[in-house]
């Protein structure tokens, strides 16, 4: 697997010898914390043929079996304070669709904030962490993006069948995963340059790819439910909702879910 990827990595990537490919990890997110504690240099790779503790917003599992999707961790030294940050999971999301349109010429949706989608299936989630120094400057933020790429429909677990999808079940046939690592690594290498001298551009590009905007939406909070519908992403990545008693909030905590996706009826 990593000789294919890097067979497919443009001749300019610069990262080459920050790119570490496992058979298997618990989780390619904890294992660059630990590296990035440890002093490892921004742009560094990890990524896993299988995850046996992969895991998404909420701390819900993500399946990750072995073959079948990719499982990637970059680490990012950006020089700026966590304000300065706030879209780096919108960010995010917007060069993995554009990675993953590279490879396929399909174009994923993205339900706010860290969901990829084709139709009304998840293809791939995204989860962001930072740490900051004592200073209260980021030390760091590591990127987590995991992509069904193989699956079919019986791949999934009973619980997960309906709502998750592949890129093989949107394409209707298999795809080079090492070409799929490898636009990613790209995206990422593309979106350090850009992340805090674009935001205004990266935001629009987000509301275009967002399918939650301009839908019906059910804020979960605890054991609060709240129905809205979202009206717009602001310029922290933040969803505007405007509720049933007409009140508008800007929400970025919380899970949201869209009428007629993940069982939202």
């Amino acid at each position: 697997m990593k000789d294919s990827v890097l067979s497919h990595l443009s001749p300019d990537y610069p990262w080459r010898d920050r790119f570490q490919f496992f058979p298997e990890l618990d989780s390619t997110n904890d294992r660059l914390v630990q590296l990035a504690r440890q002093g490892a240099p921004h742009g560094t790779v990890l990524l896993a043929d299988r995850q046996t503790g992969g895991r998404g917003r909420l701390g819900r599992s993500f399946d990750s079996p072995a073959g079948m999707g990719i499982y990637m961790s970059i680490l990012l030294r950006p020089d700026c304070g966590p304000g300065e940050l706030m879209h780096l999971t919108c960010a995010t999301g917007v060069a993995m669709c554009d990675a993953l349109e590279k490879v396929t010429g399909l174009r994923p949706g993205i339900k706010w904030t860290n969901d990829l989608v084709l139709g009304k299936r998840k293809l791939a989630g995204i989860l962001t962490q930072l740490s900051l120094t004592p200073q209260g400057q980021v030390d760091w933020a590591i990127v987590g993006v995991g992509v069904n790429c193989l699956q079919a429909p019986a791949d999934f677990s009973p619980a997960i069948q309906a709502t998750a999808g592949s890129l093989a079940m949107a394409l209707g046939h298999g795809v080079d995963r090492g070409a799929v690592a490898a636009a990613m690594m790209e995206g990422f290498w593309s979106l350090s340059d850009s992340l805090l001298t674009r935001r205004p551009e990266l935001l629009a590009r987000y509301r275009r790819d967002c399918i939650t905007i301009g839908q019906d939406v059910s804020l979960v909070r605890g054991p609060e439910v709240r129905h809205g519908h979202a009206l717009d992403v602001d310029d922290q990545g933040a969803l505007v909702v405007e509720f049933e008693d007409g009140t508008r909030e800007a929400v970025n905590a919380g899970e949201v879910s869209v009428r007629g996706m993940y069982g939202y009826v």
